[in-house]
């Protein structure tokens, strides 16, 4: 590496700052050298909703941890054991670390990898209790079982030229992709999503994709709403009334969906502007239909000290299960497998029948800029913000 690793680091409650941090090295995160990771060049790596949980205080995130798991990147440097990436290949990282052996990798289950975290299923990059690995909000960044991980680009060129599409193959494509499938979304689905942040917005263009006859994206956010609309989804502003079946029934004639999709999580506020953290998931078995299935790629935490409710802060919500249960409906939550979907997805993106960037409203910016991202982002602004810390997307379409 020839400049100084930079990265976003959180310092506290509503406080990052980008500092130097050390540069990557080919180890785990107790220490133990690695010969199957590689070293990246982040080329583009952007702000998620997740992390604004852990910058708002909602979770146990420890001062000083480097932030960012949405990472694309240019390989600069291999490990020995690396045989299906080269220097110099342009790659999209999944948010999962993931070995590719245990028995949860070998079944695609990669959110939920038994070997890469020592307190738990599951390990992610720059997250809080997700194994330790170091965030990719920075200039460069390592990544472990490199040869199961990494997507490479067939193009390197042409996926510059898309570079603001192909940087959400990392998590909320996928995501709300996987939110989507779980919902079983199909053609002629009439479909229901709670939030219209980026992932609600990723979302409702896999719906769209899957061939859904309409979809309803809800919020209190009328930015956001107005740039649901002006891709084509029918909003629904939420600030009507609490009555959601009555809104869904102004749109398609009944109170009822064949799909729901809660893209929103434990940070939930109800009509009356509190927090509310199962109303969505009560939302959700109301106005599903009788054995319609309901997504729930929206994050819920096992500790949230920022509660309002004492039980929400161990992560006990109070849900009517039993009206769920007397519907048959099917629930699916956690993290998304994003190796599942990624390169299906990368397809639909470079053949042009996925513009996702656009329909997120992905805005770029420099990686000095990423407090100011937080700031806006968490003030609801309707952006997928994007971080450049190269300056290599400027020209990017």
């Amino acid at each position: 590496m020839s400049d100084e690793n930079r990265g976003v680091v959180y310092l506290g409650p509503n406080h990052v700052e980008v500092q130097r941090i050390d540069d990557p090295r080919m180890e785990t995160p107790d220490g133990r050298k690695i010969d199957h990771g590689v070293i990246l060049k982040v080329v583009s790596t952007n702000i998620c909703g997740s992390d604004q949980h852990m910058v708002r205080g909602r979770t146990t995130a420890p001062s000083g941890l480097v932030l960012g798991h949405e990472i694309t990147g240019e390989v600069i440097e291999t490990g020995s054991d690396v045989e299906m990436v080269r220097k110099g290949d342009l790659v999209s990282v999944p948010f999962n670390v993931a070995c590719g052996r245990c028995r949860c990798c070998r079944e695609q289950h990669t959110g939920v990898c038994l070997t890469v975290n020592a307190s738990r299923a599951g390990g992610a990059y720059g997250y809080v209790d997700m194994g330790g690995w170091i965030g990719g909000q920075a200039r460069y960044v390592m990544v472990p079982y490199a040869d199961f991980n990494l997507l490479r680009f067939p193009d390197k060129a042409q996926a510059l030229e898309r570079i603001r599409d192909l940087t959400m193959l990392t998590d909320i494509l996928p995501t709300g992709f996987h939110g989507a499938i779980n919902a079983k979304v199909g053609v002629g689905s009439t479909v229901y999503i709670a939030g219209a942040g980026p992932v609600g917005m990723a979302a409702a263009a896999s719906a769209r994709i899957l061939g859904a006859a309409v979809v309803m994206i809800g919020d209190f956010n009328p930015e956001r709403l107005a740039h649901a609309k002006s891709v084509g989804f029918e909003p629904i502003n939420l600030q009507n009334h609490d009555r959601l079946g009555d809104l869904i029934e102004q749109v398609i004639g009944t109170p009822e969906v064949d799909s729901f999709i809660d893209a929103v999580g434990f940070e939930a506020r109800g009509y009356d502007g509190k927090e509310q953290p199962a109303v969505i998931l009560n939302q959700a078995m109301e106005v599903t239909r009788p054995a319609g299935a309901i997504g729930i790629p929206g994050l819920y935490v096992t500790e949230d000290p920022g509660a309002h409710e004492t039980a929400a802060q161990k992560g006990n919500l109070t849900l009517r299960l039993g009206q769920g249960w007397a519907k048959s409906q099917s629930f699916h939550t956690g993290q998304t497998p994003v190796l599942r979907y990624n390169r299906q997805l990368m397809q639909a993106i470079l053949h042009g029948r996925l513009p996702i960037a656009d329909i997120v409203n992905a805005t770029v910016i420099s990686l000095d800029d990423a407090p100011r991202g937080y700031h806006d982002f968490d003030n609801g602004a309707p952006r997928k913000f994007v971080l450049d810390p190269h300056g290599m997307l400027k020209n990017a379409a």
